[in-house]
């Protein structure tokens, strides 16, 4: 049964159309995008099993076998595919062109990776990283410094784990706040290559070498444009993307392995460490920041200054120099605190954009006696529904009402099917009797239980709705800086009264209910047309409901593929069950001695009922996409 096989190879132009052939063949049959040069190996590996296993002999391939050589040639090949899809799924072995710059990232990933863990284990984290359970402490301590000591990627992960105290204790969280990235400042010759490259340093008069201040990802500069305007320049470091991009590597990694447990899928460890690494790469590009303060500038009214743009670039940001002097070093003035918080609160409630880090070290005051913003790097967005839902929560606090809280909670967050609402209810209650009852001064320390309570029932924040309780947790530090003994609280309250009372004024009255007019108008001119369809359907008899089973073509394509599966399955067995018949009645008229022609129509029916069967288990097996 070899002789055709051997008969083939003799010829190259028809052995290559027999390899493509069948290379094709069972592609098909699996239903899988294999690749073809894995296809083309697999036959070259399959046709050398069978011609061993036949053997060959000197006559001429016989074309009664040839069928029966060629279907178990072409089993052999699938069966190979098929185990080769398990061990190794085509697409998870790189092209060998791919195979040098792989192997460069691969030991620059495990150096980086000797140096972390060097780290963690001068501070002491070694044990945890077996696995030891908590005993320390000192723990919280310990990890900050290490993740200071990590450089920019763990600092700024460290900063965004700060704002989690729906996930991380009050120790840690309390800890990692206090993390600062600066780093000593670059060489005056690498910024300027820098400057150079993106704008020039012939766009300025003149450039001051010394840096007013330098952190891990950009350093500052002051500077004089040719129009004599007095800027400050943020130049990017230069090997900080480079560095960042490693380390978000080993991130996303890390947070693929925790996803697998049970506690890193309930966290979202995924989700997570992409968010995380979308901010940062947008934190790395200085175009991002640029619009980030034009989008602040248009909805912020003139109590607090904000810088203005003159050039931007993806490593080089020119914007206007903020005369004035760090909030820490500013006498106290309660009036300032006041006025900012309302401007932030203001971005958070009706405008929808807000600065997301405004600690004390992006507050100046300026000499004109207002306060002025930096470091637009990092800058929260929230649509009108999220709007909506966060004002409706505050309202619900502020009232002391559980169910009003409980409506606003499971709106701001995705909520598991199985919830028991009551019992969420009852949870915010005593929450509220807690923090609010008689004689308790509220504070952002409850926003903390808040997180725990949404976190105990499984419920998902936002990461919008995470980064405007982190701005108002920096905010509260900012605010005791300007005014030590400042109430967050009492004042967001009167400034949300003022809010309600703007609303119930005859204008805010009036405008509300003719834009809400507006918009239901065209429903309302629709009414009468259609009620009157309907009742002239009732009366005449004719009235009905069209109601289409698998509207959604995923549910077609499910219910397709079931169906498919279950023929490949009947049809599989008949044809072994015929193949079975045929192989034991025997007889019928000889194709060569000792073998009939029931016999090779039996080996026939038998490949084709294991080829479907194949089918039939890879379709099972093989992911499905969502």
């Amino acid at each position: 049964m070899g002789d055709f096989l051997v008969y083939a190879v003799g010829f190259p132009a028809t052995f290559l159309l027999l390899v493509l052939g069948m290379a094709l063949a069972a592609r098909r049959i699996l239903g899988l995008r294999v690749g073809l040069v894995r296809t083309a190996l697999m036959c070259l590996l399959a046709m050398s099993i069978a011609s061993g296993l036949f053997g060959t002999t000197t006559a001429e391939p016989s074309p009664a076998l040839v069928s029966v050589q060629l279907g178990l040639s072409l089993l052999v090949v699938i069966g190979l595919l098929a185990l080769a899809e398990v061990l190794v799924p085509t697409g998870s072995i790189p092209p060998v062109t791919e195979w040098w710059g792989l192997l460069r990232r691969r030991i620059a990933r495990t150096r980086r990776y000797s140096r972390i863990t060097a780290i963690a284990f001068r501070h002491g984290l070694g044990p945890y990283l077996r696995g030891r359970e908590r005993t320390d402490t000192g723990l919280a301590r310990s990890l900050r410094l290490a993740l200071q000591d990590a450089g920019v990627t763990f600092v700024k992960l460290g900063q965004v784990l700060s704002t989690r105290s729906d996930l991380l204790p009050a120790d840690f969280v309390a800890e990692l706040s206090l993390l600062q990235d600066e780093v000593p400042a670059a060489s005056w010759e690498s910024v300027r290559a820098v400057l150079d490259a993106e704008v020039g340093v012939d766009a300025f008069t003149s450039v001051d070498p010394e840096p007013l201040a330098a952190a891990s990802i950009a350093q500052v500069h002051r500077a004089v444009l040719r129009t004599g305007a007095e800027v400050v320049v943020k130049v990017q470091r230069p090997d900080v993307r480079a560095v960042a991009e490693g380390d978000l590597d080993i991130v996303g990694r890390l947070a693929e392995t925790l996803q697998r447990t049970r506690w890193g899928a309930a966290l979202g460890v995924r989700d997570l460490a992409n968010g995380f690494a979308v901010a940062l790469r947008e934190e790395l590009d200085f175009r991002v920041e640029a619009r980030n303060i034009a989008a602040v500038s248009a909805v912020a009214d003139a109590s607090v200054g904000l810088p203005h743009v003159h050039l931007s670039t993806e490593r080089v940001l020119v914007m206007d120099r903020l005369d004035g002097v760090p909030v820490r070093r500013a006498a106290a003035d309660e009036g300032l605190a006041r006025t900012l918080l309302r401007f932030v609160l203001r971005q958070v409630v009706l405008d929808g954009v807000f600065h997301a880090d405004p600690h004390p070290g992006n507050v100046l005051l300026l000499a004109d006696g207002r306060l002025g913003l930096l470091d637009f790097g990092s800058v929260g967005r929230i649509d009108s529904a999220l709007r909506s839902a966060l004002q409706r929560l505050l309202l619900a606090i502020d009232r002391g009402d559980p169910a009003g809280l409980t409506d606003a909670v499971l709106e701001l967050t995705s909520r598991p099917e199985d919830i028991d609402e009551q019992r969420l209810e009852r949870s915010l209650g005593q929450f509220m009797a807690r923090h609010l009852g008689a004689g308790m001064r509220p504070d952002v320390e409850m926003f903390g239980d808040l997180f725990l309570i949404v976190s105990r029932f499984g419920l998902s924040i936002p990461p919008e709705v995470a980064a405007v309780f982190r701005a108002l947790a920096t905010l509260e530090g900012t605010l005791g800086v300007l005014s030590p003994g400042f109430d967050i609280v009492v004042e967001s309250r009167a400034f949300a009264a003022e809010q309600i009372s703007e609303r119930l004024t005859p204008e805010s009255v009036q405008r509300t209910l003719t834009e809400e007019l507006q918009a239901v108008l065209p429903v309302l001119r629709r009414l009468p047309r259609r009620v009157d369809r309907i009742t002239g359907a009732v009366e005449q008899g004719r009235l009905s409901m069209s109601m289409r089973l698998f509207a959604d073509e995923r549910d077609r394509a499910y219910v397709t593929g079931l169906l498919h599966q279950v023929m490949l399955t009947v049809l599989g067995a008949t044809a072994g069950v015929m193949a079975v018949l045929l192989l034991g009645a025997g007889g019928g008229p000889q194709v060569v001695p000792d073998l009939g022609l029931h016999q090779v129509l039996g080996y026939n029916l038998l490949i084709i009922s294991v080829l479907l069967g194949l089918r039939v288990v890879v379709a099972v097996f093989r992911p499905r996409r969502a």
